[in-house]
């Protein structure tokens, strides 16, 4: 555990934005109040504020900060200090307006919105570091100050001459000539040779979008010049205040889907923040899916990104009732805060955090949920969920000091294969569904209670003693490689349909395709069999037919044994699951795409052979229930919430100790509907 943060509490606080209440002291002293009767510790400050610190260029205030620093220290709250990069103020873009983003069809934005502003421009760089050099002298050794909040939100693109410019200079270092540049591009297509490298534009409408590697290079460079951005952001802070931590707030798990974040690469960026910190906002209470199913998927979330650092992470933003962004914003049900606030907790997270605490009076999020609200103040249920999360976090102090449970299981996912494939003309664009199927993947080890790690493909492997590889349809030789040598070393791996088609520069692989994806499967495939929705086909499998959907691999077997056969179509009777030993381990390939059936079917088999079920105190009586544990060397915390608006019961086998209740308890114990757990025994 390498937890960069020097405190010894869970953080419970969030995004407070006093520069709206300037006019009005009385409820700026209101709020502390209230945050102190909520068990608020952190506050998160000057997010948007760059035209309250700089009214005018060079002209600073920074007297109301100064105030909220000194309120803050005498209540012993937390400060995390933002710096204001993601909401630019107007001045600045009248006079220098080349700092505002230029969209793919070459217009310029007019003032206005957030992340509106250019990565690449040198004038919005030096603003950016000239405000960030003067939070840093006048706040660097406050005692307070616990972390730098850097922008807010990354995302987006430029398509600015000056970001036009910097992406030819990326690309000319990578391909370093033409004759590189256009056979990795495969230009002699549509006769798309470049003959100068002043010819490389981004993709555009008004250009090309049909150069399959030009629009993944395209996707690589954002990441790489918004890590550029943030490096340069960071700069006065690293040479002023080295001891203090730095963190990017990421993104991802929002409605529908529950997808990761999709325009930036942070397995990338991960590594140039201190902790991964990220903003959390499940639609609990949704109507299309059960509260266990979204929490399946707001579990995997969690692990993704405690998996970017392998490490605990923070939840920079979340809300207390509702949002005002989703499809359909509804509150949570009572008990949910508490019930999502402590599962992510027991993925390893360190603080609850939330937007807002204090509700806009007015603007874009002014219906967005808040601590205290404009229309009840604290007198609502919601500031009553939030007091029980602040105190359930202060009985849990001890337990600040833990880890997540190893992980025995690995899920590859690659950001790379995500945009490759989604760009792929192939297949069926609406049945990709590459994170959808990953969460399929795994929704077994979440109801079994069986912790997950979330890999790169730059990852060690041998940690772990299964691997599930789905859908890597964007897979280099040397990974191939890396996953043939994992196995021959006793590793275990799971492999679909859809993989080993192309290399990094989206080139086809000819022939058998990759050796070293044969070797390792045991297999040849032949072709892939898209079906339509109203199509299907089966598989037998141990002893049993599933239904199969979306997608078939047609395959030839080498060295693999057949475990179940297709059932329907010119391919009736050919392998469609299969195992391939080799070397020390054994490497198993899903030809088809199935239900979550069989997927239950297949990975209880493993889990058995693989003893990846943890030995737990405690059962349950139902799926719906997660008991995930958190430890250090001494004492092991069983997190247990009811992820249902059915009440159930928990047996414990051995005497364990209630931290809620403070008492030992065993047996049969009642956990309500929304309910939550926790209970520690020393190991």
């Amino acid at each position: 555990m390498t937890n960069p943060i020097k405190t010894t509490e869970f953080l419970h606080g969030g995004d407070y934005n006093p520069d709206q209440w300037l006019d009005q002291p009385g409820v700026i002293k209101q709020d502390f109040k209230a945050f102190k009767q909520a068990k608020i510790n952190t506050v998160t400050l000057g997010i948007f504020a760059w035209d309250k610190l700089e009214p005018s260029e060079g002209h600073y205030d920074f007297s109301w900060l100064d105030e909220i620093f000194d309120q803050a220290e005498a209540q012993g709250t937390k400060i995390i200090l933002s710096t204001p990069s993601g909401a630019r103020p107007r001045w600045l873009a009248e006079k220098y307006p080349e700092v505002l983003r230029v969209n793919e069809q070459g217009q310029r934005n007019q003032f206005g919105e957030r992340h509106n502003h250019c990565f690449t421009s040198p004038i919005y760089r030096e603003k950016v570091q000239a405000i960030n050099r003067k939070l840093a002298e006048r706040y660097g050794k406050r005692p307070s100050l616990l972390l730098w909040h850097i922008s807010n939100e990354y995302g987006g693109a430029c398509y600015c001459d000056l970001c036009q410019a910097d992406f030819r200079q990326w690309i000319q270092k990578k391909y370093q000539t033409l004759d590189h540049l256009n056979h990795a591009y495969w230009n002699d297509f549509w006769s798309h040779d470049y003959t100068s490298w002043d010819q490389v534009q981004a993709p555009s409408p008004l250009g090309d979008t049909g150069v399959m590697g030009l629009n993944l290079d395209w996707r690589r460079f954002v990441t790489d010049q918004t890590i550029d951005f943030f490096e340069s952001e960071i700069q006065p802070l690293r040479e002023l205040t080295p001891n203090v931590p730095v963190t990017a707030n990421f993104m991802g798990g929002n409605p529908s889907e529950s997808h990761v974040f999709y325009d930036l690469d942070y397995q990338k960026f991960a590594k140039h923040v201190d902790i991964v910190s990220w903003d959390s906002y499940p639609n609990w209470s949704n109507g299309y899916e059960s509260t266990a199913h979204l929490a399946m998927k707001t579990a995997l979330m969690n692990d993704t990104m405690r998996s970017l650092k392998h490490d605990n992470y923070l939840i920079m933003e979340s809300t207390p009732s509702q949002v005002n962004w989703h499809p359909y914003n509804r509150a949570k049900r009572p008990g949910m805060h508490e019930m999502g606030s402590l599962q992510q907790i027991a993925h390893g997270a360190d603080s609850v955090l939330y937007f807002q605490l204090h509700q806009s009076l007015g603007a874009s999020e002014m219906f967005h949920g808040a601590v205290v609200t404009n229309h009840r103040g604290t007198k609502t249920r919601a500031f009553k969920d939030v007091q029980q999360v602040g105190q359930d976090l202060q009985q849990l102090q001890a337990a600040h000091a833990t880890t997540r449970l190893r992980a025995k299981v690995g899920i590859v996912f690659d950001y790379d294969n995500m945009w490759a494939l989604d760009d792929a003309r192939n297949y069926a664009n609406e049945t990709k569904q590459y994170w959808r199927t990953i969460q399929e993947h795994y929704q077994y080890f979440w109801e079994h209670d069986i912790p997950v790690e979330i890999l790169s493909t730059t990852d060690d492997l041998s940690a772990y003693d299964l691997i599930i590889d789905p859908m890597h349809f964007m897979m280099s030789a040397a990974f191939a490689a890396k996953l043939k040598a994992y196995v021959e070393q006793g590793g275990h791996l799971v492999g679909t349909y859809i993989t080993g088609v192309v290399d990094r520069d989206f080139l086809a692989y000819q022939g058998d395709g990759l050796a070293d994806f044969q070797a390792t499967y045991g297999l040849k495939v032949q072709e892939t069999d898209t079906l339509y929705p109203q199509q299907h086909n089966a598989l037998t499998a141990y002893h049993q037919a599933y239904q199969i959907n979306d997608y078939c691999d047609v395959i030839e077997t080498t060295t693999a044994e057949t475990l179940g056969t297709y059932q329907k179509d010119f391919y009736a009777g050919t392998p469609a699951v299969t195992k391939n030993t080799l070397g020390n381990g054994s490497a198993y390939y899903l030809a088809a795409r199935t239900d979550t059936d069989f997927l239950a079917a297949f990975y209880e088999q493993l889990a058995i052979q693989l003893e990846l079920k943890p030995s737990l105190p405690i059962t349950k009586a139902t799926p719906k229930v997660a008991i995930q544990v958190r430890e250090n060397a001494t004492e092991r915390y069983y997190f247990v919430i009811n992820f249902s608006h059915q009440p159930t019961t928990v047996t414990l086998a051995q005497p364990l100790h209630a931290v809620f209740s403070d008492q030992s308890v065993q047996g049969e114990q009642a956990l309500a509907g929304y309910g939550v757990q926790v209970y520690t025994m020393p190991k």
